[in-house]
């Protein structure tokens, strides 16, 4: 009886000590703050073309009028068609898309410091 109950009480101590590792591992964790991506961007006055050629290099999200999107780097833009590249999901995938059908771009401009 006294070793069953030797047993019991560690099996606690451990869920215990345990449990406790998630609560305060969160609270001594150092505060992380936002911090603005430099040169990142949009020109409202200028078109979407425009805005692709500024992030040539860069992750995006294009969203096409049909619905889809593509997430990937922007390797080139021209005046009809943009060169996206390493494609997310996608290993070893490129895209070329018009312009036209793009109806909104998204890109990071804000990281966690």
């Amino acid at each position: 009886m006294k070793r069953e109950n030797k047993i019991l009480s560690g099996a606690v101590l451990i869920m215990f000590l345990f449990a406790a590792g998630f609560i305060i591992s969160p609270a001594i964790a150092q505060p992380r703050s936002a911090v603005t991506v430099q040169d990142a961007k949009f020109d409202v006055s200028s078109s979407i073309k425009d805005n692709l050629k500024a992030y040539v290099g860069k992750d995006v999200l294009i969203h096409l009028r049909s619905g889809k999107t593509f997430q990937g780097y922007v390797k080139a833009a021209g005046d009809h068609f943009v060169h996206v590249e390493k494609l997310s999901g996608r290993d070893y995938y490129d895209a070329l898309i018009r312009i036209d059908d793009i109806s909104a771009i998204e890109a990071r401009f804000r990281d966690m410091k």
